[in-house]
């Protein structure tokens, strides 16, 4: 398997369990690896064989953002679902959402959490 990573894609969503979270909204980050056989792409030089990580990224953030999740377990599943339903050349997802300013009253640079989706 060969893999494209999309890292760093910033999201605004109004996720969370705390009514700020929900009102205000905050700054996510995805990271997201894609994983298939590129193996047509590498001989013919086509965009047709390939995953366009410009397409994945633009769905990405519209799944991600909308609608509105309590818990961004379910906003990670439901948009890396999303994204292995829609671009079938995927042989897996893993999706890491960076959450940088998780409303705790503690110091931390991130809070992360990574899910893994396969055909």
């Amino acid at each position: 398997m060969e893999r494209i990573t999309i890292e760093g894609l910033e999201v605004f969503a109004f996720h969370g369990c705390n009514p700020g979270e929900r009102r205000d909204g905050q700054v996510f980050l995805l990271d997201i690896l894609l994983e298939f056989d590129s193996g047509n792409a590498c001989l013919s030089d086509d965009l047709n064989d390939t995953v366009n990580y410009s397409q994945v990224a633009k769905r990405a953030a519209a799944m991600f953002r909308e609608p509105p999740c309590n818990l961004i377990e379910h906003a990670a599943y439901r948009t890396a679902r999303g994204i292995l339903d829609e671009f079938t050349l995927l042989q897996s997802v893993t999706l890491r959402v960076h959450k940088p300013d998780a409303p705790l009253q503690l110091q931390v640079s991130d809070i992360i959490y990574e899910l893994k989706k396969e055909r």
